[in-house]
């Protein structure tokens, strides 16, 4: 969906019709709030809110699931090591670099 000029609104008219923006967006419209003439906030319906956030956490998942295949892929090709000697060689190359 596009925002055309109308759906920007500055905050101080926002304020005082605020019903009548809120009677737009359950229309399906949404507003871009400003001030001082930056965009600040979006008012956007509920339902719409809410798929907005049901997508995002489906693109956390897709990262994750990226990440899993990352790590599995590094298993496969012997690109591991014992986590204990990892902290064990972290922990010296600090000390290192504090004494340095």
């Amino acid at each position: 969906m596009s925002i055309a000029v109308a759906d920007i609104v500055p905050f101080s008219e926002a304020r005082t019709q605020l019903s009548a923006l809120v009677s737009e967006v359950q229309t399906g419209k949404e507003k871009i709030i400003t001030k001082n003439g930056e965009g600040v906030a979006a008012l956007i319906g509920a339902e719409r809110l809410d798929h907005y956030h049901r997508l995002e956490r489906a693109h956390i998942h897709l990262l994750l699931l990226h990440e899993i295949e990352r790590g599995l892929a590094d298993l496969d090709a012997g690109r591991h090591q014992d986590a204990r000697e990892a902290l064990k060689q972290i922990k010296q190359d600090r000390a290192k670099s504090v004494s340095t």
